[in-house]
């Protein structure tokens, strides 16, 4: 099988789709997201990459703080909704139900399965996005998506996103347990 050059994209494929929180002058915002990424596992800390024009980026500088909320593919439209609506234009405050938990100014959104409360470690600037660097103080997860008290992705039934084709995805079933799969593997000697 041979390779063929394609365009230069970001090839990471597919990316998880989150909605991003954040109070903006006392108000809740939220902004669709499908550039984020795990960087460290203690401090549990992951990084999310911005566009510098949006506007919830100016509560995350004034907080200091964000939510992760991971919708379900139930509620794509909202989702999408909020990648096509500007917080510089439309309040979208009102469009979930919020909560606080630990750090009092990371709105949640209590109709996403999982949502993560994240506290602002760094900020690494580039030419037209920055990257929000967070420590996941706390997790909470809809009792219905958990198995043996861990949340479950086949229960959370995540939105992904391709960008290749700039659609949304959802996933299949799974095809192996990681880091346990590749022992029945023999290399050739």
């Amino acid at each position: 099988m041979s390779k063929t050059k394609i365009a230069s994209k970001i090839p990471v494929y597919p990316m998880p789709v989150i909605i991003l929180g954040a109070n903006v002058q006392g108000k809740a915002n939220f902004l669709t997201v499908v550039w984020l990424t795990i960087v460290n596992f203690k401090p549990p800390t992951i990084a999310v990459v911005l566009n510098k024009g949006h506007y919830t980026n100016k509560g995350i500088h004034e907080n200091k703080v964000f939510s992760v909320n991971v919708p379900s593919t139930e509620m794509l439209e909202i989702t999408d909704y909020c990648s096509i609506v500007s917080g510089h234009d439309h309040d979208k405050s009102k469009i979930f139900k919020v909560f606080y938990g630990e750090l009092v100014s990371a709105p949640m959104i209590q109709e996403c399965p999982l949502t993560l409360e994240c506290r602002l470690v760094k900020t690494v600037e580039f030419a037209t996005h920055e990257v929000c660097f967070g420590e996941i103080v706390a997790t909470y997860g809809d009792e219905e998506i958990l198995t043996h008290e861990r949340p479950d992705v086949a229960k959370i039934k995540p939105i992904l996103y391709s960008m290749y084709d700039n659609c949304y995805w959802k996933m299949g079933k799974s095809i192996g347990r990681a880091m346990h799969v590749g022992k029945r593997f023999e290399p050739v000697k």
